[in-house]
């Protein structure tokens, strides 16, 4: 099981699993001892709170800490973790919002909200026009 979190992201554990009805359920942590505050790159070991991710595309509970900022000079006291392969409060991991895009570009939302909901997750044609118009502008940032 742990080869298989260590796909996902390197510094992921397996915390443990379990069979349900028949679905597996596998509960991740991360295995690193702190964090790093994204909004002024302060490294951080003390943990405010702890809660559980569930994410749309795989039968994965992540555990998350939500940390104490040190410094004194951010304007944030308080942050979560982040992992590799989810955008910050993500529902979805980043591959999963890649092949929505990628399905979405030739098609309309209403119709590829129903071939994705069919096939790959459960998701409504106004989250398709987000992702979509998030990865215009990420595509408009890095000049293209």
């Amino acid at each position: 099981m742990e080869e298989i979190v260590k796909l996902l992201d390197k510094n992921l554990e397996c915390v443990r699993y379990e069979v349900k009805d028949d679905k597996i359920v596998i509960w991740v942590k991360s295995s690193k001892k702190g964090a790093v505050c994204p909004y002024c790159g302060t490294p951080s070991t003390r943990v405010y709170s702890i809660y559980e991710r569930t994410l749309q595309d795989l039968p994965i509970q992540v555990i998350c800490r939500k940390m104490f900022c040190d410094n004194e000079n951010c304007s944030k006291k308080r942050f979560a973790e982040t992992f590799d392969f989810v955008n910050p409060r993500g529902k979805m991991t980043k591959r999963l919002e890649e092949e929505i895009v990628k399905i979405s570009m030739n098609m309309s939302s209403i119709q590829a909200s129903r071939l994705i909901r069919e096939n790959i997750a459960d998701i409504g044609k106004s989250s398709i026009c987000n992702l979509l118009e998030k990865n215009r502008n990420v595509v408009r940032q890095e000049g293209c």
